[in-house]
């Protein structure tokens, strides 16, 4: 999770921290070439942070029509702001894992869920026949010591799941719970060979997910 610059403060009439987000160079790097690259209507596409930007999607699933539109230190906003040229190219699926850094940035399962419910409305309604699939956030494990901001926050990733899966069905999308492939229940951290700094994939946990995402990628 590398760091993503912040103008921060303040305000809160729920009391949460709300933040305003000065996007790194490599948010602009990377959003700038998706927007060089055409989408089109047959085409799936995955939208998200660094746990997606790491995979090699169209390899992974064997499919030529897969677009990996992840990046590094994204935050949910940065999603909405960005969603733009995906949503005119009115593509058949896209499935989006997010929320992560949000948590990282002590925003709360609230707010996240509120940012992830603007994102789904805007692409409802820039792209109705887009099927639209939300991913549960992924554990983490604390252990490997790497990311402070992470810690103590596993039951926050928990329950911003719940509010998403609620949202979820609110709206008619469909929710793939990665989550519970990957927890170890008796830690409540991620398994044991998938990740190899607490929070990001190795090849081993992105098999795990494309076992998850496939029935709904070919269906």
């Amino acid at each position: 999770m590398a760091s993503l610059l912040l103008a921060a403060t303040l305000f809160s009439s729920d009391m949460a921290a709300q933040e305003k987000y000065v996007y790194n160079e490599f948010y602009f790097q990377r959003s700038s070439l998706f927007s060089e690259l055409p989408v089109g209507k047959k085409d799936i596409v995955f939208l998200g942070d660094s746990q997606t930007n790491g995979c090699e999607w169209h390899e992974l699933l064997g499919m030529k029509n897969v677009k990996n539109r992840g990046i590094s230190s994204d935050v949910i906003q940065g999603f909405i702001d960005r969603v733009d040229p995906i949503v005119e190219g009115q593509p058949a699926k896209v499935f989006i894992l997010g929320g992560v850094n949000d948590i990282s940035h002590d925003l709360t399962p609230d707010s996240l869920c509120t940012s992830m419910e603007k994102l789904i409305v805007k692409i409802k309604q820039g792209s109705p026949r887009t099927k639209i699939y939300l991913q549960s956030l992924l554990p983490i494990d604390n252990s490997f010591g790497r990311y402070r901001k992470m810690v103590g926050k596993e039951q926050v990733i928990v329950e911003t799941n719940r509010l998403y899966k609620e949202m979820a069905e609110r709206h008619g999308v469909t929710w793939i719970d990665l989550y519970s492939k990957m927890v170890d229940p008796a830690t409540g951290s991620m398994r044991k060979g998938l990740t190899n700094d607490g929070l990001h994939l190795l090849g081993a946990g992105y098999l795990v997910w494309r076992d998850a995402v496939l029935p709904y990628v070919k269906k």
